[in-house]
């Protein structure tokens, strides 16, 4: 019988590697999060998405909002305090992951999710990064910046990143041996590179 298995994205800003993440995903026939797991972490918890949309792949022990309510049975949880910050954030998004891992194969762009699952024995975690042009030009065409609007983004949210992974992980943003394959997306371009990932994925699983 075919085991379960997850597959994890790290990604610089512009490299593609949110839409490898859903072509994989698609590919393989198996769930696919992202920006989703803010939905579900919102209605997991009884917490408005707004607090988990402000604190998304961002480090620190900074507080949001100062005095709300909890909703449900939160309010009966340590989490019920006079005030949420990042920690407590990322122990509830990483909840739901662990959660969502063991419903089935699937796959997780961001969050810290290879850190997360990284009790489990199959596992894959990917990083995928960019020439710096090709990044700038994507960005620049997505968000319709200048493209040193689009480069000073790119630094912005690459520093971000690498702050809320190395923050809450035990391992380096972008380095090599925080994941099993570091992929550069320019090189075979989107499509090429959802093969080879497919490629190593299957080998790895024994799909």
């Amino acid at each position: 019988m075919k085991k379960d298995y997850v597959i994890t994205i790290g990604r610089q800003l512009g490299s593609g590697g949110r839409i490898i993440g859903e072509k994989l995903a698609a590919q393989l026939g198996i769930s696919y999060y992202d920006k989703e797991l803010i939905q579900i972490a919102s209605q997991e918890s009884g917490l408005g998405k707004e607090y988990f949309e402000q604190a998304d792949e961002k480090k620190g022990l900074s507080v949001f909002g100062g005095l709300f309510g909890l909703r449900g049975t939160m309010a009966d949880e340590p989490f019920s305090t006079d005030y949420l910050n990042n920690e407590t954030l990322f122990t509830i998004q990483s909840d739901v992951i662990r959660k969502l891992a063991e419903k089935g194969s699937s796959l997780f762009v961001g969050r810290c999710a290879d850190y997360v699952l990284s009790g489990n024995p199959r596992c894959l975690n990917i990083y995928v990064s960019a020439d710096i042009d090709d990044r700038i030009k994507r960005i620049a065409e997505l968000q319709k910046l200048t493209v040193d609007k689009a480069r000073d983004y790119i630094e912005k949210a690459d520093k971000k990143r690498a702050g809320y992974y190395n923050y809450f992980s035990n391992k380096v943003w972008g380095v090599a041996e925080s994941y099993h394959l570091c992929v550069n997306s320019s090189v075979l371009g989107i499509d090429e590179t959802v093969t080879l990932i497919h490629q190593f994925a299957s080998k790895r699983f024994g799909l």
